[in-house]
């Protein structure tokens, strides 16, 4: 059996964000990277299964971006995948779903994985697209935002979160495309033999210009923080005091109640 498993490099959302000077993204400079959160996931199930079954699956991690994103698929190797391949891409960030979904299928489409796994979305953007575009592009059965996962005799079993709390039940033949949720397992912690062991493993770097040049079906035109139009006003004091308060500012803003 041969799993691909598509990752994202996304800011640690615990650092400042600011646009950049063209307001298309947000500023680099200062920030922190790390896994995406529903793709470490999808890479702790792709490993289970490994674990799992008999003969030994073979895990290919993906990703997409600069040079810095190979410190990403290295954590995904240390968990426990067999190689690793970095789409090289300096401005992936411009790239709409539509494209980055293009890039996946690409390489993809003659390498016959039988099982893809990819987070539901990310933390970044957070469009929840590019799984089931790939899929399409494709011509893979696709399940999203699955929240467990069994393969028995060559049928995926997978449960899917849907709205109000309710969980859909779909059966897939392979070869499938599922994307993965939060709480559809606890992801492991690289241990230190396994990630001097993933500096060992293959890596792969292919030029995203080898790929195709999709055109954008979306382009981010200007983004930017909300302007302030001024600070707010804390009432204190007792209840009666407040309420006088308050009447007064809302006497003087508007201008039909100045007379009451």
């Amino acid at each position: 059996m041969k799993i691909l498993v598509c990752v994202k490099q996304v800011p640690d959302l615990e650092t400042t964000f600011k646009p950049n000077p063209e307001g298309t993204w947000f500023d680099e400079t200062d920030l922190a990277f790390q896994l995406n959160d529903c793709d470490e996931y999808a890479v702790e199930e792709a490993v289970r299964l490994k674990e799992k079954l008999a003969g030994a699956p073979d895990i290919t991690v993906l990703s997409i971006g600069p040079r810095r994103v190979v410190e990403t698929i290295k954590r995904a190797l240390a968990m426990g995948a067999d190689r690793g391949v970095h789409i090289e891409d300096a401005e992936a960030y411009r790239k709409d779903p539509w494209q980055i979904a293009s890039l996946i299928a690409n390489f993809a489409r003659e390498k016959k994985f039988d099982l893809i796994f990819t987070g539901m979305q990310s933390q970044d953007r957070g469009s929840g697209q590019v799984g089931v575009l790939a899929a399409e592009l494709l011509g893979l059965a696709c399940a999203t935002t699955i929240v467990a996962f069994e393969f028995t005799g060559g049928l995926c079993r997978v449960r899917r979160e849907l709205a109000g709390g309710v969980k859909g039940v779909v059966e897939l033949k392979l070869p499938a495309l599922l994307t993965c949720q939060s709480g559809l397992n606890v992801p492991r912690y690289p241990t230190l033999p396994n990630i001097m062991k993933a500096r060992k493993k293959e890596l792969l770097t292919v030029g995203a210009e080898t790929l195709g040049k999709e055109g954008p079906a979306v382009v981010t035109e200007k983004f930017y923080p909300p302007a302030r139009k001024g600070a707010g006003v804390v009432l204190e004091g007792e209840a009666a005091e407040t309420a006088d308060k308050l009447a007064g500012i809302l006497r003087e803003k508007i201008p039909g109640l100045r007379g009451l």
